[in-house]
């Protein structure tokens, strides 16, 4: 009965041909609020589980107490957050961001509403617990949930369902963290991977109204409370010490990234073996000891975060080995069984080391006037940038954090360094590394996923014309007179590449060369050109297309040398429309499936 009316309902709403801005504005303010009042409801009970954990037992123990106390309870939260997964995550072990990244591309945005509430609540009972990871994750996957039940249940189109997905997830980082511009850009930058104007305006209202909501409840202040006295000297800082800032917090973003999965890998092995339910118990102990063993210092208290002004006032030495720890801490607490998002981490990692650098340059240089503070909050920016490979929301959301537009200079500066450094020596970041140990791939965009996704052999010339390197101009220009290619792959007398000739350089060549004809050789008019196999993607091929602005590519075979084929951008266009339209009919199949079935 409740069914067959909510039908009716929605058979009756999608009649009434409701603008497009009507209804995406519409419910992207929805979108705000019910994924506000979620991200509410997350960290009230992040502060619930802190108390059941520490603050009502420590009333009865004394401080001595703390050091088996905390390892204890720490593995229990693990092993509890490990078991809610196991209980009601229907098998997920993702459920993440890149869960969401993977929904919006592959699945049209459909993420399943039961293991999400339960990585939820398996999030906040292991940062409770006093585990080291972040809020944004599980933030992110229950707003990304929201959008994908309102969407769903209204029966539109898997593309809107996708837009509404990004709204919530940009909702989820402006409530989590009092940034709605950043949160607008995470979703656009790292959920859609589109700045289209279809999705702009509906994400920006979304983080708006969810960024308005929250402060109800918290109040308008940033999540990692920012110093006041901070700034830079001079110029000569701006151009020597933050791009050291930038190399520095790369190369930290590197061992992040690596520490990360490489604890992953080496848990992997252990998994599925009779005694898998002691790993989460093991890993809580050890994550216990280092927040023991640091005075407190790696974790916040509930869901409070710790203040920036501390990584300006501890040793460098301390700093770098908070850095460190909180490394090895997150690693072991995600790898170790259990939940959260490592976005606050990389902000603390980032803190935390850029305040060291800030610390060692102010004793090496007592009269240069450098303020740690301020290395501290850019570190912040650079790490997200390097670990997360999200330059963008790192300088959006350190900015909305200072509300400093003296900030910026030095910001973009050590972000641009940071993350050319991370991508240049580690192909992974945080969110691509995960989507990549488990088979998938994501180009963000719609355009650059579809081709990442076809190979050169879907697309390929098999019989295009070679000539010879060898060839006399009369030769050559018989080619022009046919005109029907425009690029001609030139071979040596193995079958090897030596490059190309153009229709247009031949053109060139006849103009200016016509009466030296006997004595021009094809090797003569040869330019270079980048080459691609046939199992490369047709990203690949585009890419490299636009090194030399080539219209077409050889396709040689990668043991070989040889020359199989010839690739042009209209056989790209071609094989990416065909695929388009492949996409389509199996979106609207679907979305057909879904209404009779409702």
């Amino acid at each position: 009965m409740i069914r067959r009316r909510w039908n009716a309902f929605t058979d009756w709403f999608n009649r009434r041909e409701f603008s497009e801005n009507a209804v995406l504005l519409g419910f992207a303010s929805a979108i705000g609020v019910l994924t506000a009042l979620g991200v509410i409801a997350f960290y009230r009970t992040i502060d619930l589980a802190y108390a059941v954990f520490y603050r009502w037992p420590g009333a009865a123990l004394p401080p001595a107490a703390g050091l088996a106390y905390r390892p204890i309870v720490t593995g229990a939260g693990f092993a509890l957050a490990w078991w809610v997964m196991r209980r009601f995550g229907q098998g997920q072990d993702g459920l993440n961001v890149p869960d969401v990244q993977l929904a919006v591309v592959r699945r049209g945005g459909s993420v399943p509403t039961r293991p999400a509430l339960a990585r939820t609540l398996a999030s906040a009972i292991t940062i409770g617990s006093g585990g080291s990871a972040g809020s944004e994750g599980p933030v992110v996957v229950l707003g990304a949930a929201i959008g994908s039940v309102l969407g769903r249940a209204f029966r539109f189109t898997p593309q809107r369902v996708a837009t509404f997905v990004g709204c919530a997830s940009a909702a989820a980082i402006s409530a989590a963290f009092n940034a709605p511009l950043a949160g607008a850009f995470f979703a656009l930058e790292e959920i859609l991977g589109s700045l289209s104007v279809a999705s702009f305006s509906p994400v920006v209202v979304a983080s708006v109204v969810a960024a308005v909501v929250s402060r109800t409840a918290f109040g308008n202040h940033p999540a990692f409370p920012i110093p006041a006295p901070y700034g830079y000297g001079s110029v000569g800082e701006i151009l020597l010490f933050f791009p050291l800032l930038g190399i520095v917090t790369g190369v930290t973003s590197i061992a992040f990234v690596r520490t990360y999965f490489g604890f992953d890998a080496f848990v992997a092995r252990f998994r599925g073996r009779r005694l898998a339910w002691l790993i989460p118990w093991a890993a809580g102990a050890v994550v216990g000891v280092l927040v023991w063993l640091s005075r407190g210092f790696l974790v916040g208290y509930g869901h409070l975060a710790l203040h920036a002004e501390m990584f300006g006032r501890l040793a460098w030495y301390a700093l770098f080995a908070l850095a460190a720890g909180k490394i090895i801490a997150t690693a072991i607490t995600l790898g170790g069984g259990g939940s959260g998002g490592v976005f606050t981490p990389s902000l603390y990692i980032g803190a935390a080391t850029g305040g060291g650098v800030g610390v060692l340059l102010m004793r090496l240089l007592p009269s240069a006037g450098i303020h740690p503070e301020a290395y501290a909050v850019v570190g912040m920016g650079a790490l997200v940038a390097g670990a997360t490979d999200a330059p963008i929301t790192g300088i959006l959301l350190v900015f909305e954090m200072t509300n400093d537009y003296a900030i910026i200079i030095p910001l973009m500066l050590t972000v641009v360094v940071s993350h050319a450094i991370a991508r240049h020596w580690e192909r992974d970041s945080l969110y691509s590394g995960w989507l990549r140990r488990r088979g998938e791939t994501i180009e963000h965009g719609a355009d650059r996923d579809v081709l990442a996704g076809l190979r050169v052999r879907d697309a390929i010339d098999a019989n295009p014309r070679v000539i010879d390197e060898s060839a006399p101009l009369d030769v050559l220009l018989e080619h022009l007179e046919r005109g029907d290619q425009a690029c001609f792959p030139v071979v040596d007398a193995e079958g090897h590449c030596v490059g190309v000739i153009t229709m247009a350089g031949l053109g060139q060549l006849a103009a200016t060369l016509g009466h030296a004809g006997p004595l021009v050789r094809a090797a003569d008019a040869t330019e270079p050109s980048e080459v691609v196999g046939p199992s490369d993607s047709l990203l690949d091929a585009v890419r490299k297309m636009g090194v030399r602005g080539a219209a077409a590519l050889p396709v040689v075979d990668r043991v070989s040398g040889q020359i199989v084929g010839l690739i042009t951008r209209g056989h790209i266009v071609t094989a990416y429309e065909s695929r388009v339209a492949r996409i389509e009919r199996a979106d609207g199949a679907t979305a057909r499936g879904h209404a009779a079935a409702s």
